[in-house]
């Protein structure tokens, strides 16, 4: 009985280690709706439909760190291999929304003035 609970003790600790990270953002709060700035009009992204009501998987959208906002990655002009804020929305969430023929694709749908 001993040696099961010093397995259950290091079992632990390793799942501590490599799973602190998606642990600790489970454990943030989750935003309802996010409101991105656009030249074109503010865009209202509703998160919780999203995460919550679709059951869309976190790291579908949160493809490097699961927790972090995309513009922690993608800046106003590419850097690199990594696109600009605009066209990873773009790939993303109309790619996403025309792949699954549900969502909106034409920029008035999104882009409110």
């Amino acid at each position: 009985m001993k040696s099961f609970g010093q397995f259950l003790a290091a079992a632990a600790v390793v799942m501590f280690v490599l799973g602190a990270g998606p642990v600790t953002v489970l454990a943030k709060k989750q935003p309802g709706t996010v409101t991105l700035p656009a030249k074109k009009g503010n865009v209202t992204f509703h998160h919780d439909k999203h995460a919550k009501d679709r059951k869309i998987k976190c790291n579908t959208c949160h493809h490097k760190k699961v927790g972090t906002a995309c513009k922690d990655c993608h800046k106003a002009k590419k850097e690199g291999d990594t696109p600009k804020i605009k066209n990873a929305f773009h790939k993303t969430c109309k790619g996403c929304h025309k792949k699954n023929k549900k969502g909106p694709t034409k920029c008035k749908d999104c882009h409110k003035k």
